[in-house]
């Protein structure tokens, strides 16, 4: 999705309104933009979203903890969408519908009621939140956030090669008596 032309969102706090703004529909990807990182969520209906939580947490602390990202296990929770969302801008984000199917809505939901409570593996580049919610609406777990970061940890590291390299050679050339 193009973020220059994307419509982000803030949860409302009014009891009364259990739909939240943006019009997510069941089924839907939710982007939450937290501070350091997006956190992803599946939108169930009726102001309800499934996400992974770390296991240690509390519910309420769980909603926003970047601790979740160094977590090895974390909980499928249903929550309501602003309560995750608290402070925190959100967006519908279905960017995979062009290159994957998304399952039909009853089969999404289905497959989500049924992970509830459920303590499952988590791995911020192999099976991350992203992941997971992509993994119940297409069948296939993606995560673009995980690709990214992969592609940076590849590229440091080759550059830490590099360097390595050029200073041992340099280093070599540096000792040589001739």
């Amino acid at each position: 999705m193009d973020r220059k032309n994307a419509t982000f969102t803030m949860a409302t706090n009014d009891p009364d309104n259990l739909d939240p703004p943006g019009t997510p529909q069941p089924g839907d990807l939710i982007e939450i933009f937290r501070p350091a990182y997006q956190h992803w969520a599946l939108y169930l209906g009726d102001g309800y979203i499934i996400n992974l939580t770390p296991v240690d947490e509390s519910q309420a602390a769980a909603i926003s903890s970047v601790k979740s990202v160094f977590s090895r296990k974390a909980v499928v929770r249903m929550q309501l969408l602003k309560e995750v969302v608290g402070d925190d801008l959100y967006q519908v984000n279905n960017k995979y519908d062009d290159h994957h199917t998304p399952l039909p809505v009853d089969d999404i939901i289905q497959r989500s009621q049924v992970l509830i409570g459920q303590e499952v593996s988590y791995d911020l580049l192999g099976s991350n939140c992203e992941h997971f919610v992509t993994l119940l609406r297409y069948g296939e777990g993606v995560s673009e956030q995980a690709t990214r970061a992969i592609g940076a940890i590849t590229l440091v590291t080759a550059a830490a090669s590099a360097f390595s390299v050029l200073g041992l050679v340099n280093t070599r050339s540096r000792n040589r008596p001739f």
